[in-house]
């Protein structure tokens, strides 16, 4: 019997011995959230002894927890005795613990899924849970990286190197879609498609990277002149296009004249030589009578080639 003891014994220092070294915080708690067990995990992370964290309630030791949110997790194991679980996506870490890996240096905290299971009495009620907290921070550091990269390139698969403003394809794609939004509640929608006037001078006479120059900084004025809901894109060469959101014919008017002035006084200065230019626009509010994203297109672009004829350095607007 003796031997029996000194067994159960041995095996019992044993558990206590994995618990304390095992690589994930445990922390049990009454009915009342009181620690009965403070591992060396949590120990280590939050620089409290298992003797200054037992018998007290989690949330004296640490206030800034979500107590609210927490209780109502823990109360559904005391009722259901079924496991909850949250991951550091739907909450990055329960405990604000410092992130020491060199190797993921770039998260300033500990990343952490939580489990929180019931613990069964000698009474056969959940008198107790277990809370298993999980460094997670090497797997939501590597996800993280691979969605910045992802947007980054999404980014670029959108963007017109030269100006920063939409390409083309994607432009396009915004057109259909906002054609598309017209038809379902007939907001009002404008379209500008302008170009630079006598580009082709500009480079003949200044060369090329001149005139590159000159197609950014117009691109440049053209981030100044729209709102943030507005979408710009660069159409090809010298040509650009803009869908203004929530605009009618007025509206189009004033932008394309506030547009056109900024260009008229703006002075690019390349290789020291200072360079004037204009642009023509032609506009397009959305209306009924236009049956495509197409016909709008193209009625933005018979507007541009009116401007064009009428002397150009102004705008018009499609008339059908």
């Amino acid at each position: 019997m003796t031997l029996s003891n000194n067994d159960d014994l041995h095996e019992f220092h044993w558990l206590l011995d994995v618990l304390q070294s095992i690589g994930v915080g445990l922390v049990v708690m009454d009915k009342d959230y009181k620690i009965t067990l403070w591992n060396g995990f949590m120990q280590n992370h939050s620089a409290l002894m298992p003797a200054e964290a037992m018998g007290q309630t989690l949330f004296s030791l640490f206030p800034e927890l979500p107590e609210k949110w927490f209780k109502r997790k823990a109360q559904s194991v005391f009722m259901l005795r079924n496991s909850a679980f949250t991951t550091w996506e739907q909450r990055p870490y329960l405990f604000k613990f410092k992130n020491y890996r060199p190797i993921t240096g770039r998260a300033a905290f500990m990343y952490q899924n939580c489990t929180i299971m019931p613990l069964v009495g000698l009474s056969h009620e959940v008198d107790h849970i277990c809370l298993i907290v999980y460094d997670v921070t090497d797997t939501a550091v590597n996800k993280l990286n691979l969605q910045d990269v992802n947007s980054q390139l999404e980014h670029l698969s959108q963007t017109d190197r030269l100006t920063g403003l939409y390409n083309r394809g994607w432009w396009e794609e915004c057109l259909n879609k906002e054609y598309k939004r017209f038809n379902r509640n007939k907001a009002p929608c404008g379209l500008v498609m302008f170009d630079i006037d006598h580009f082709k001078k500009v480079n003949d006479t200044h060369g090329h990277q001149a005139g590159d120059e000159v197609i950014r900084q117009t691109a440049d004025a053209v981030r100044k002149a729209i709102r943030d809901v507005d979408i710009a894109g660069r159409y090809g060469g010298e040509e650009f296009t803009i869908i203004l959101y929530d605009a009618d014919q007025n509206g189009c008017k004033a932008f394309a004249e506030r547009l056109r002035k900024m260009i008229e006084s703006l002075t690019v200065i390349y290789d020291g030589v200072n360079i004037k230019f204009t642009v023509s626009l032609g506009l397009a509010p959305l209306t009924k009578k236009i049956e495509s994203p197409t016909q709008w297109l193209e009625a933005a672009d018979k507007a541009l080639y009116e401007a064009k004829n009428d002397g150009r350095n102004c705008w018009k607007v499609f008339k059908p």
